[in-house]
Protein backbone atom coordinates (compact mmCIF):
# COMPACT_ATOMS: atom_id res chain seq x y z
CA UNK A 1 0.00 0.00 0.00
CA UNK A 2 1.35 3.83 -0.94
CA UNK A 3 3.05 5.50 1.94
CA UNK A 4 1.94 9.20 3.09
CA UNK A 5 5.21 11.34 3.72
CA UNK A 6 3.64 14.00 5.96
CA UNK A 7 5.62 17.15 5.20
CA UNK A 8 5.75 20.40 7.87
CA UNK A 9 7.25 23.22 6.93
CA UNK A 10 7.45 26.87 6.40
CA UNK A 11 8.04 29.17 3.19
CA UNK A 12 10.74 30.96 5.25
CA UNK A 13 12.59 27.98 6.02
CA UNK A 14 16.19 28.18 4.10
CA UNK A 15 16.69 24.46 5.27
CA UNK A 16 12.62 23.36 4.05
CA UNK A 17 14.20 25.26 0.34
CA UNK A 18 17.13 23.12 0.44
CA UNK A 19 15.13 20.25 0.56
CA UNK A 20 11.89 20.69 -1.25
CA UNK A 21 12.88 19.01 -4.88
CA UNK A 22 14.47 15.98 -2.61
CA UNK A 23 11.32 14.95 -0.49
CA UNK A 24 9.30 15.42 -4.01
CA UNK A 25 11.64 13.22 -5.59
CA UNK A 26 11.65 10.58 -3.10
CA UNK A 27 8.40 10.66 -2.75
CA UNK A 28 7.58 10.27 -6.44
CA UNK A 29 10.20 7.23 -6.30
CA UNK A 30 8.01 5.40 -4.08
CA UNK A 31 4.55 6.19 -5.44
CA UNK A 32 4.01 7.91 -1.96
CA UNK A 33 1.39 10.92 -1.33
CA UNK A 34 3.20 13.89 -0.14
CA UNK A 35 1.01 16.34 2.19
CA UNK A 36 2.05 19.64 2.16
CA UNK A 37 1.18 21.10 5.85
CA UNK A 38 2.74 24.69 7.00
CA UNK A 39 3.58 25.23 10.28
CA UNK A 40 3.89 28.00 12.62
CA UNK A 41 7.39 27.73 13.35
CA UNK A 42 7.70 29.29 16.75
CA UNK A 43 5.22 27.11 17.49
CA UNK A 44 7.44 23.98 17.49
CA UNK A 45 10.33 25.83 18.64
CA UNK A 46 8.15 26.44 22.25
CA UNK A 47 8.32 22.41 22.54
CA UNK A 48 11.68 21.93 21.38
CA UNK A 49 13.87 25.01 22.98
CA UNK A 50 14.79 26.61 19.87
CA UNK A 51 15.31 30.32 19.80
CA UNK A 52 15.16 32.54 17.35
CA UNK A 53 18.39 33.17 15.16
CA UNK A 54 19.02 36.39 16.73
CA UNK A 55 19.56 34.64 19.95
CA UNK A 56 21.21 32.01 18.90
CA UNK A 57 25.15 32.73 20.17
CA UNK A 58 27.41 33.97 17.68
CA UNK A 59 29.42 30.52 16.76
CA UNK A 60 25.65 29.13 16.03
CA UNK A 61 24.77 31.76 13.53
CA UNK A 62 28.15 31.48 11.64
CA UNK A 63 27.93 28.10 11.46
CA UNK A 64 24.11 27.93 9.93
CA UNK A 65 25.73 30.13 7.27
CA UNK A 66 28.05 27.56 5.93
CA UNK A 67 25.98 25.24 6.06
CA UNK A 68 23.53 26.95 4.24
CA UNK A 69 25.93 27.07 1.61
CA UNK A 70 27.18 23.30 1.82
CA UNK A 71 24.28 21.81 1.34
CA UNK A 72 22.99 24.43 -1.43
CA UNK A 73 26.40 22.86 -3.34
CA UNK A 74 25.60 18.95 -2.57
CA UNK A 75 22.00 19.37 -3.59
CA UNK A 76 23.04 21.62 -6.65
CA UNK A 77 21.14 24.57 -5.52
CA UNK A 78 21.81 28.90 -5.57
CA UNK A 79 21.48 30.26 -2.34
CA UNK A 80 21.91 34.00 -1.16
CA UNK A 81 23.03 32.95 2.95
CA UNK A 82 21.97 36.65 4.16
CA UNK A 83 18.81 37.65 1.66
CA UNK A 84 17.58 41.10 1.86
CA UNK A 85 14.32 40.56 3.00
CA UNK A 86 15.14 37.69 5.84
CA UNK A 87 13.57 37.68 8.60
CA UNK A 88 9.88 38.40 7.41
CA UNK A 89 6.44 37.41 8.32
CA UNK A 90 5.73 33.99 6.61
CA UNK A 91 2.23 33.72 7.88
CA UNK A 92 0.57 34.97 4.74
CA UNK A 93 2.43 32.57 2.31
CA UNK A 94 2.06 29.48 4.19
CA UNK A 95 -1.98 30.51 4.32
CA UNK A 96 -1.45 30.74 0.78
CA UNK A 97 -0.61 26.88 0.14
CA UNK A 98 -3.01 26.10 2.52
CA UNK A 99 -5.74 27.80 0.21
CA UNK A 100 -4.30 26.09 -2.71
CA UNK A 101 -4.68 22.87 -1.25
CA UNK A 102 -8.41 23.55 -0.18
CA UNK A 103 -9.29 24.34 -3.82
CA UNK A 104 -7.57 21.22 -4.89
CA UNK A 105 -4.68 22.54 -6.19
CA UNK A 106 -0.71 21.11 -6.33
CA UNK A 107 1.20 23.48 -4.47
CA UNK A 108 4.61 21.91 -4.65
CA UNK A 109 5.35 24.09 -7.67
CA UNK A 110 4.52 27.23 -5.99
CA UNK A 111 6.15 26.35 -2.99
CA UNK A 112 9.32 25.89 -4.94
CA UNK A 113 8.86 29.31 -6.11
CA UNK A 114 8.15 30.60 -3.21
CA UNK A 115 11.33 29.26 -1.30
CA UNK A 116 13.47 30.65 -4.72
CA UNK A 117 11.54 33.81 -4.39
CA UNK A 118 13.34 34.84 -1.02
CA UNK A 119 16.47 32.54 -0.85
CA UNK A 120 17.70 33.39 -4.92
CA UNK A 121 15.63 36.54 -6.19
CA UNK A 122 15.65 38.52 -2.46
CA UNK A 123 12.10 39.08 -2.69
CA UNK A 124 9.78 39.97 0.11
CA UNK A 125 7.30 36.79 0.49
CA UNK A 126 5.52 39.09 3.27
CA UNK A 127 4.09 41.21 0.62
CA UNK A 128 0.63 40.46 -1.23
CA UNK A 129 1.90 41.83 -4.40
CA UNK A 130 4.90 39.49 -4.40
CA UNK A 131 2.73 36.11 -3.69
CA UNK A 132 -0.09 37.17 -6.43
CA UNK A 133 2.78 37.22 -8.93
CA UNK A 134 4.06 33.95 -7.92
CA UNK A 135 0.65 32.77 -7.56
CA UNK A 136 -0.24 33.60 -11.48
CA UNK A 137 3.53 32.70 -12.66
CA UNK A 138 2.12 28.81 -11.10
CA UNK A 139 -1.68 28.88 -12.67
CA UNK A 140 -3.53 29.79 -10.12
CA UNK A 141 -5.81 32.37 -9.52
CA UNK A 142 -4.52 34.92 -7.14
CA UNK A 143 -6.98 36.89 -5.93
CA UNK A 144 -9.17 33.70 -4.92
CA UNK A 145 -6.48 32.49 -3.44
CA UNK A 146 -5.16 34.88 -1.46
CA UNK A 147 -8.88 35.58 -0.42
CA UNK A 148 -9.13 32.34 0.85
CA UNK A 149 -5.53 32.64 2.61
CA UNK A 150 -6.69 35.19 4.75
CA UNK A 151 -9.84 33.12 5.98
CA UNK A 152 -10.07 32.16 9.81
CA UNK A 153 -10.60 28.72 8.39
CA UNK A 154 -7.23 28.71 6.55
CA UNK A 155 -5.99 30.35 9.66
CA UNK A 156 -7.22 27.20 11.68
CA UNK A 157 -5.80 24.32 9.45
CA UNK A 158 -1.98 26.18 10.08
CA UNK A 159 -2.74 25.88 13.96
CA UNK A 160 -4.09 22.19 13.61
CA UNK A 161 -1.13 21.16 11.64
CA UNK A 162 1.22 22.97 14.37
CA UNK A 163 -0.42 20.96 17.03
CA UNK A 164 -0.23 17.84 14.96
CA UNK A 165 3.56 18.30 14.36
CA UNK A 166 4.17 18.99 17.86
CA UNK A 167 2.17 16.13 18.74
CA UNK A 168 4.62 13.74 16.45
CA UNK A 169 8.01 15.22 17.61
CA UNK A 170 8.78 17.61 14.52
CA UNK A 171 11.45 19.74 16.51
CA UNK A 172 11.63 22.33 13.54
CA UNK A 173 11.35 22.38 10.19
CA UNK A 174 10.92 21.11 7.82
CA UNK A 175 9.90 17.52 9.55
CA UNK A 176 8.72 14.34 7.46
CA UNK A 177 6.40 12.00 8.78
CA UNK A 178 5.93 8.69 8.03
CA UNK A 179 3.81 6.61 9.91
CA UNK A 180 4.10 8.10 12.71
CA UNK A 181 8.32 8.75 12.84
CA UNK A 182 9.59 11.99 12.21
CA UNK A 183 12.33 12.80 10.63
CA UNK A 184 13.92 16.20 10.86
CA UNK A 185 16.06 18.52 8.89
CA UNK A 186 16.75 18.23 5.11
CA UNK A 187 19.80 15.55 5.45
CA UNK A 188 16.95 13.49 6.82
CA UNK A 189 15.63 12.98 3.27
CA UNK A 190 17.83 10.17 2.21
CA UNK A 191 16.91 8.55 5.51
CA UNK A 192 12.95 8.72 3.62
CA UNK A 193 14.17 7.00 1.19
CA UNK A 194 15.65 4.43 2.96
CA UNK A 195 12.51 4.10 5.15
CA UNK A 196 10.50 3.76 2.06
CA UNK A 197 12.85 1.35 0.29
CA UNK A 198 13.48 -1.12 2.70
CA UNK A 199 10.01 -1.20 4.54
CA UNK A 200 11.34 -1.11 7.92
CA UNK A 201 9.13 -0.56 10.53
CA UNK A 202 8.82 3.04 11.98
CA UNK A 203 11.02 4.06 15.19
CA UNK A 204 8.71 5.62 17.37
CA UNK A 205 9.25 7.80 20.50
CA UNK A 206 8.38 6.34 23.55
CA UNK A 207 7.41 7.42 26.98
CA UNK A 208 9.89 8.14 29.46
Amino acid sequence: MAKTIDYYFTCISPFSYLGHQAIIDVAAKHGAALTYRPVALGGLWAESGAVPLGQRPVVRQQYRLVELQRVAAYRGLPITPKPAHFPVDPTLADHTVIAILEAGGDPGAYVGAVFAAIWTEEKNISEEGVLAGLLTANGFDADAILASARSEAVAAVRAKNTADAVVVGAVGAPAYVVDGEAFWGQDRVELVDHMLATGRAPILVTAQ
